[in-house]
């Protein structure tokens, strides 16, 4: 095998697969190498922690194959060299009884132990499988709006993921990790057929990063079946396995009267929750939204330490004058993972969930619809 591969295309296209390689002991050595495979100029390179796989293909002008076809590379020393390798071009040839792997560039040589490729874990074949298509922004969006709301509870793997349900009204994902909820929804999506399933968040924010990477808008094809999800773009390919189980009703969450109606201004909101919150109980980041009709005072103290601030900013609020309590930085992330210049928060009692759309007249928003709920805390007297 002997191919030129210019060093920043081939490092590019590493490090886009690399996150998907355990960094710790793996009970199967070989997944920390890539699998590289060469066929027809086409170099197609592959990486794994057995329960996601992803592949890239590279079209190369100069390659032959000679002696053998395919090798396992240990992944961590590739990357290194091309690291700190500067923009230039590579001539990369594979021993047939040695497996060794030399790299040659107008400055040096560097030989790697490569491995036998025979052992590495074949891609998992899915069978019956439904096609759907998303574009690019819709999936980096979805992605954006909710991963940020799932667990990161290792024994609760249901929480852990992403939730999708595709129907022929819309598409939704949702995520949550009991205390705060996004539900991130496009009407202008479609499927044919019912569908629902749960993304593993690592391989997701994988996808996310790829394709944020490209700024040209595409269709990503999306197949599955009950236990498995390709995502399948460019010259890129994620398998993953899904989640099993059942995602909790994430409706039942939802309180559908709320009476209290709280508009104000996005910016100002998450600066003064940020400063507000520098003074609250470091453990519960507890803050107190006092509401009137055109006054919203927030307020935190820690009784510990005699720190407590209090500020008040412009608001627009139907309703009767309230006071609920929110942890400060669960209320301040997902404010700021919205992109409106004003937000709405609907509130029916302290002891219940607070309800956050955005305010948009944007065009490109039509279709969008974003739900953010964030659970109460209890306020002492």
């Amino acid at each position: 095998m002997r191919f030129i591969i210019n060093s920043q295309h081939l490092l590019k296209h590493l490090n886009a697969i690399s996150g998907v390689i355990s960094s710790t002991n793996n009970t199967v050595p070989i997944i920390s190498c890539f699998h590289v495979h060469l066929e027809d100029n086409k170099l197609a390179i592959k990486a794994t922690d057995l329960e996601t796989t992803m592949m890239c293909h590279i079209e190369l002008e100069n390659a032959i194959v000679d002696g053998i076809d395919t090798i396992a590379i240990p992944a961590k020393l590739l990357l290194d060299v091309l690291k700190n390798m500067d923009d230039m071009p590579l001539n990369i040839s594979v021993d047939a009884d040695t497996y060794n792997v030399k790299i040659s560039s107008g400055k040096g040589e560097f030989n790697i132990a490569g491995q036998n490729a025979e052992s590495y874990p074949a891609m998992p074949e899915v069978k019956e499988t439904v096609q759907t298509t998303l574009p690019a922004s819709v999936l980096v969006n979805a992605i954006n709006k909710t991963a940020f709301a799932a667990s990161t509870d290792e024994m609760r793997p249901l929480m852990a993921g992403i939730y999708c349900e595709m129907t022929p009204e819309s598409t939704t994902f949702v995520a949550t990790d009991a205390h705060k909820l996004v539900r991130y929804r496009r009407n202008d999506i479609h499927s044919d057929e019912m569908a629902s399933f749960i993304l593993p968040r690592k391989p997701v924010m994988m996808v996310k990063n790829i394709l944020s990477s490209n700024k040209e808008e595409f269709d990503v094809n999306v197949e599955y079946n009950n236990t498995n999800v390709i995502f399948s773009f460019d010259n890129f390919m994620i398998l993953c396995r899904l989640v099993e189980g059942k995602y909790p009703n994430y409706e039942a969450a939802i309180p559908k009267e709320n009476p209290n109606k709280l508009t104000v201004d996005r910016q100002t909101f998450i600066n003064t929750l940020k400063r507000v919150s520098l003074f609250a109980n470091q453990s519960t980041w507890q803050v107190r939204l006092s509401i009137s009709e055109r006054e919203l005072q927030i307020s935190s103290e820690d009784i510990e330490f005699s720190n407590k601030a209090e500020e008040s900013i412009p608001c627009s609020y139907e309703g009767d004058p309230m006071e609920i309590g929110f942890n400060a930085r669960f209320l301040t992330e997902m404010v700021t993972n919205l992109d409106t210049e004003q937000i709405l928060i609907e509130l029916s009692h302290p002891s219940r969930a607070g309800i956050i759309f955005p305010i948009s007249e944007d065009e490109a928003s039509k279709g969008e619809d974003i739900l953010m709920l964030v659970m109460p805390v209890m306020l002492a007297n």
